[in-house]
């Protein structure tokens, strides 16, 4: 009997340290794997997308919101004009709030995509802009501001209680083992700008940086797990130089953990040409998943071209106008455009019918990708 008792309590030890902690069977890909991955691929272009109707992640993904009609017109917009990928904002409370319910959203928008030949890069988290996320009913856009409701995830309060760590670990394998052998994703994007403070006028997070460098890794590790057939990344976005010795403790997990490196440039062209040559020295494919700010000096016309040259993948910040406003600069939040429009859109390549904001960017693109 003691016998027995005791082999039962060992395998329920057993039992709690495989719940515990992920499987780390999987490990980063192989320098050939991410090339051979990368190879197979078209050249990569498209836009960080969110349907013109929704202000944010939660607006976007929540049952009483969710809008495949829109979803389906405008990615067949971004079809038109040859783009093959979008990059696509997910977020925990989500999982938490509906987990079956947000999977099947998901399903309906790789369905949806799939019929554009658009595969999504989803990311999990994101250290910009509201740091205090609220589901339900979003605010609507406070006039003249660029981005004026988009929500960090985990948020300011998740990211300080690590006892709430393995409900955070829950979303990330349920999403990504729900999806790891799904063709119709192109990526996994763990994390977006990671080191970020935030942005806009929201109050500072003191500390924010040890919290995400304690949870980054964590977080590579729990989608490794899943054994995903899709790569992971997240991506570098801002310092000169990103050489190994200059790099912060954030951004040495962001190389070190990364299957295909990812960068955002928003820069005039030199600048972008000089961070590709930067990156290159790690050996792995590039995508860059933030770019074109026309007011910064980053536009199609000067990047795209580049982005061609050396084989990085493209994806421009915003593709219709709507409720995120970011035809709005980032100086909107200091000086809200309410009066006067900005002279040039800060970003987005269409109006919200459809038609491109400057012609002759669509035509750029159809042009370098061959549509």
């Amino acid at each position: 009997m003691t016998r027995t008792l005791s082999t039962v309590l060992a395998l329920l030890l057993q039992a709690v340290l495989l719940i515990a902690a992920p499987a780390y069977a999987a490990e980063r890909w192989s320098t050939q794997q991410a090339h051979d991955w990368y190879n197979k691929q078209p050249w990569l272009v498209g836009a960080n997308y969110i349907p013109a109707n929704a202000i944010n992640q939660l607006e976007m993904w929540q049952a009483d919101t969710f809008d495949p009609a829109t979803i389906e017109k405008e990615l067949g917009w971004a079809r038109g004009i040859g783009m093959n990928t979008m990059r696509v904002y997910l977020h925990n409370l989500l999982w938490e709030q509906d987990a079956k319910g947000f999977k099947q959203r998901i399903d309906t928008f790789l369905a949806i995509a799939a019929r554009n030949g658009i595969k999504p890069i989803f990311v999990l988290f994101d250290s910009c802009w509201d740091p205090e996320p609220k589901l339900g009913p979003q605010h609507p856009p406070i006039p003249g501001v660029h981005n004026p409701g988009w929500v960090q995830a985990p948020g300011r309060a998740r990211l300080e209680d690590a006892s709430g760590y393995p409900k955070l670990r829950e979303y990330v394998l349920g999403v990504v083992g729900a999806f790891a052998k799904d063709d119709r994703i192109l990526a996994w994007d763990v994390w977006n700008e990671p080191d970020n403070d935030g942005g806009g006028n929201y109050p500072k997070h003191a500390g924010k940086q040890k919290y995400v460098e304690q949870l980054l890794g964590q977080v590579f590790d729990w989608a490794r797990s899943q054994k995903p057939t899709q790569p992971l990344t997240s991506g570098l976005w801002q310092h000169d130089d990103w050489s190994m010795e200059k790099l912060t403790a954030i951004e040495k997990i962001q190389i070190v953990q990364s299957d295909v490196i990812s960068f955002h440039d928003y820069s005039w062209p030199e600048t972008f040409e000089r961070r590709v040559k930067q990156l290159q020295v790690y050996g792995r494919p590039l995508l860059c998943t933030e770019y074109m700010a026309r007011g910064n000096g980053s536009t199609f016309d000067n990047s795209l071209p580049l982005g061609k040259r050396y084989n990085v993948a493209m994806v421009n910040w915003g593709l219709v106008d709507g409720k995120t406003q970011t035809r709005f600069p980032w100086d909107s939040w200091k000086k809200p455009y309410t009066l006067e429009p900005p002279t040039i859109w800060f970003h987005e390549v269409f109006r919200a019918d459809g038609t491109p904001y400057r012609a002759a960017e669509t035509e750029l693109i159809k042009r370098l990708t061959g549509r």
